[in-house]
């Protein structure tokens, strides 16, 4: 048995089925984490408000790694134990180069996600349905209050996510944030750009959780499907792609799963690795 000593996993589309359940292969490789005395942590663009239960609950989490690794959190206390937060200033100065476009602008920030009102109700004409579209929902607060105040206002301001409607509207808001050395954006689904700092990355509270537990990074493995999680496979000690993984993140893979998150990609390869 190779000593696998702590997993990392994306959510969506990864560990969790397309209809954001645990599937039972993934459930019984978590148990046999627990039982081996290994970590799994939750390696996410979510904030830590928005993590399953059944992912958070379970004996074999004690640590996440939220909003694209702006935030390692100690999941019984919900402490920040690690930041990479972003800047006020460039998050303002791009909501208002942004505000007249057909976009939301929501704000991941102390643990919750927040967004203005009359963005939070263009969400049902973006162009995302389904699973995806309910979770969005369920994860967001609408709020009363535009984002330049509640920028001033939250104690923790993790990372921004946009939802677009109309690709001309994306590429100004990726234009918009190349030219602000601060930040940087990446991807994690359709219609989809997520903003942080320019030095936070999964990679980077991958790497930061390893040192601070005195586990060598060579002894975990990281899972993912998106661009957001190419620098998490990278800096893993095996990093692997599932079968519906985007080819950018199959590009840079150690491994290839021939299963889908469907199909309990993360379970079946752990189970080879743990016995």
């Amino acid at each position: 048995m190779r000593d696998v000593r702590i997993v990392f996993s994306d959510l969506d589309q990864t560990i969790l089925a397309t209809d954001k359940s645990l599937p039972a292969r993934n459930r019984a490789a978590l148990d046999r984490l627990a039982e081996l005395g290994r970590e799994f942590v939750p390696c996410s663009g979510r904030v830590l408000g928005a993590l399953p239960p059944v992912l958070l609950d379970h004996p074999a989490t004690h640590y996440a790694v939220t909003g694209n690794g702006a935030v390692v959190v100690e999941v019984a206390s919900g402490r920040a134990l690690h930041t990479t937060l972003m800047d006020r200033a460039s998050c303002t100065r791009l909501y208002e180069r942004v505000a007249d476009r057909e976009v939301t602008f929501d704000l991941l920030a102390d643990g919750k996600c927040y967004a203005e009102r009359p963005r939070y109700e263009m969400l049902s004409d973006i162009g995302i349905a389904g699973p995806q579209l309910k979770l969005i929902r369920d994860t967001r607060t609408p709020v009363d209050v535009l984002v330049p105040q509640l920028v001033q206002s939250v104690s923790r301001l993790e990372r921004v996510t946009l939802l677009w409607k109309h690709p001309r509207d994306r590429d100004y808001v990726i234009r918009c944030v190349e030219e602000d050395p601060k930040l940087t954006w990446t991807t994690s689904g359709p219609h989809n750009i997520e903003i942080s700092d320019a030095h936070a990355s999964k990679g980077g509270g991958l790497t930061w959780l390893c040192g601070y537990l005195g586990i060598p990074v060579a002894d975990s493995v990281a899972f993912g499907d998106m661009d957001n999680d190419v620098s998490m496979i990278l800096a893993a000690g095996d990093g692997v792609a599932v079968a519906n993984a985007a080819d950018s993140v199959k590009a840079v893979a150690d491994h290839v799963s021939d299963l889908t998150n469907d199909q309990g990609a993360v379970g079946a390869y752990l189970e080879a690795l743990l016995g």
